[in-house]
């Protein structure tokens, strides 16, 4: 199968013109798209949590805490990992993933659903919103069909089981299930955890070993498939609501491993490179996650702790990490951090800390901490958004597709 060949845009068309370089690989857009609405939406959500929004507006938006929880894992996760899905595809089987018109196409449908979501009447919120990931997900697997790339089959099976959850969610809201909205929630965030841990595994040693001179990260395939297959362990008991005694030992024993395989993969001699301690500490946030929701199944500590831990822990910090170096790396650029980048690495780390604390309960009556959480979140996405824009929407600097 020959490939699909990009030319060079005639003039200077405007980025909805299918021509332009925002165009040419599933991350450009994606990645903008979701650093904007990341950097707008939980800003959104804390002025309707603290009753900033009033009279006819807050009638008008459906903004409350469901809207909140699926926005930032079915809105901007999601936009987040089909960027890096379709780019990793690309690299991965020789293929073209969406590009040009279909492309824009995707991201014109993930739009309509956070508008949707936004002002829409609930059925056709949900049905907007639900077609997104089977309709980004069925080019993924086809690529990889097509290729016999076999080996990441399993990642389109995590996004149609992130659209399973969605669906599920949509089927409570609507009244079709009696079921709390937060379980469909929580289920697609360990399916994200599981995502980001199988890549992680990979990439992460490999990046250290090119990225730090002189260290030489430990890899054990055998301890990663036992690691990984313990968080997904966990994952399901506690998606199946299973006893204490069963989902404890289980998500303990999950964390350690992490910890250990961190500690193989040397994460201490990273902390001179951003690009490199910002990976191997949002991995870390995994462990930490895992270690909460523990202590919630023995009702020490409430379980918004431990999902806070794995969703702007790991997962924002994942996202974060790896959105500036895909960018840094698919636009012809050094992989090297600047100011910018430092500063969005620590504000999301410290975002991930003070939310955390706050679930625990070490907050002011005001509600500070959680304020300063929500601030970092907004300026760290919206610094990437405004840094990376020029990056994601020029043409390659080395000549190369992509």
């Amino acid at each position: 199968m020959t490939l699909l060949h990009i030319e060079e845009p005639a003039g200077r068309a405007g980025a909805w013109h299918t021509g332009h370089p925002l165009w040419r690989l599933g991350f450009r857009p994606f990645y903008l798209c979701a650093a904007l609405f990341a950097a707008l939406a939980v800003p959104l959500w804390m002025a309707q949590y603290y009753g900033w929004i009033r009279g006819g507006l807050a009638g008008l938006l459906h903004v409350g805490f469901a809207w909140h929880m699926h926005e930032m894992v079915f809105g901007m996760a999601a936009a987040v990992v089909v960027g890096f899905l379709y780019t990793a595809g690309y690299n991965w089987t020789g293929l073209w993933t969406p590009v040009r018109g279909k492309l824009a196409a995707l991201v014109m449908l993930w739009l309509l659903g956070r508008v949707a979501m936004l002002l829409a009447p609930p059925v056709a919120a949900a049905v907007i919103d639900w077609l997104f990931l089977p309709l980004a997900a069925w080019p993924l697997w086809r690529v990889m069909q097509q290729s016999g790339n076999k080996r990441n089959y399993f990642l389109v099976g995590l996004l149609g089981l992130m659209a399973a959850a969605n669906g599920v969610f949509h089927a409570i809201t609507l009244g079709w299930l009696a079921l709390a909205p937060t379980a469909p929630i929580q289920a697609a965030i360990l399916v994200i955890v599981i995502m980001e841990s199988a890549i992680g595994t990979r990439i992460i040693p490999m990046f250290t070993r090119n990225g730090a001179p002189g260290t030489t990260p430990l890899v054990q395939p055998k301890l990663d498939r036992v690691s990984l297959g313990l968080l997904a362990a966990s994952s399901l008991a506690w998606v199946a609501s299973a006893p204490a005694w069963l989902f404890a030992p289980l998500a303990l024993a999950a964390a350690a491993l992490v910890l250990l395989r961190l500690w193989r993969w040397q994460a201490l001699r990273t902390l001179s490179l951003p690009l490199l301690w910002v990976m191997h500490l949002s991995y870390a946030w995994i462990a930490a996650g895992f270690v909460l929701l523990a202590l919630a199944a023995w009702q020490l500590v409430s379980a918004s702790a431990g999902f806070h831990a794995l969703a702007v822990g790991s997962m924002a910090g994942l996202i974060m990490g790896m959105m500036t170096r895909t960018t840094l790396g698919h636009t012809g650029r050094a992989l090297k951090a600047g100011r910018a980048e430092r500063v969005m690495f620590v504000l999301i780390q410290v975002s991930a800390l003070c939310r955390v604390l706050s679930a625990l309960g070490w907050d002011s009556g005001a509600g500070v901490v959680l304020l300063v959480s929500a601030a970092c979140w907004a300026v760290a996405f919206g610094l990437y958004a405004a840094v990376y824009r020029p990056y994601l929407s020029s043409a390659r600097t080395d000549g190369k597709p992509g």
